[in-house]
């Protein structure tokens, strides 16, 4: 005769089971995303869901999705010079700028700044929750692992570039050269690319359609940094486009 099972071992069950579930819902979310456009993401998501609890029936969060070959190296270039210099080299993980980071939230506690690759970026807007928690960047970790296993450079700053928030409903490169620019991405030009890359780390504050005196002073470091790059030769050489 078989014992009753206690609560604990219930919750044990319950959270083994979720466990599993995630794992194999983003196992294959990585391997078909590898291939195929990505519709939407999770971060997409969250924000049509708030605003849509907030009473705001008229928010549509999308992507229009392009290929590498549909979009201007430049904007590879913007985000690289702009968000992750070492992209092509490192396994998803930039342990000198964490580092750097670390110590300077030691002593800066209210500028809190961040060392997330691009890799990292694209494994939170796509699968997870936006806002800080040590779950959250737990899971990153592990995604971000699974993601630099099988996608490919050029894969990963692809979806990247396609899930990206741009602004309030803007998502992806598309989106964005067609909402402030008035053309296709593959027209952009430099300075528009460094523009656009300008406003990533808040997308919602910093507007490319009304830039603030930071944004055009950051969308000039970041034109200086694609050209000690090397311009479009760094995108052939490290083959992301």
């Amino acid at each position: 005769m078989s014992q009753r099972r206690t609560p604990l071992a219930w919750i044990k069950r319950i959270l083994l089971r979720v466990v599993v579930t995630l794992a194999v819902f983003w196992g294959g979310g990585i391997a078909i995303f590898s291939v195929l456009p990505v519709p939407f993401s999770a971060v997409m998501v969250e924000r049509q869901l708030g605003e849509m609890l907030s009473g705001n029936f008229h928010y549509l969060a999308h992507s229009d999705w392009v290929s590498m070959d549909e979009m201007t190296p430049w904007m590879g270039l913007a985000v690289i010079a702009a968000e992750d210099q070492k992209f092509p080299d490192h396994w998803g993980f930039d342990v000198s700028a964490i580092e750097k980071a670390l110590a300077h939230n030691e002593q800066n506690e209210n500028r809190i700044r961040g060392a997330s690759t691009l890799s990292q970026q694209t494994a939170k807007n796509l699968f997870l929750w936006d806002g800080r928690s040590w779950l959250r960047k737990g899971l990153e970790a592990g995604l971000t692992v699974g993601i630099e296993t099988v996608w490919s450079k050029k894969r990963i700053l692809t979806v990247y570039l396609n899930i990206a928030e741009f602004g309030d409903g803007v998502f992806g490169v598309e989106a964005a050269a067609q909402r402030y620019f008035h053309k296709p991405a593959n027209k952009l030009t430099m300075s528009e690319a460094a523009l656009l890359a300008a406003v990533l780390p808040n997308p919602i504050r910093f507007r490319a359609d009304a830039p603030s005196g930071y944004v055009r002073s950051r969308q000039a470091w970041i034109l200086r940094q694609m050209r000690q790059l090397g311009g479009e030769g760094f995108m052939r050489e490290n083959k992301l486009y």
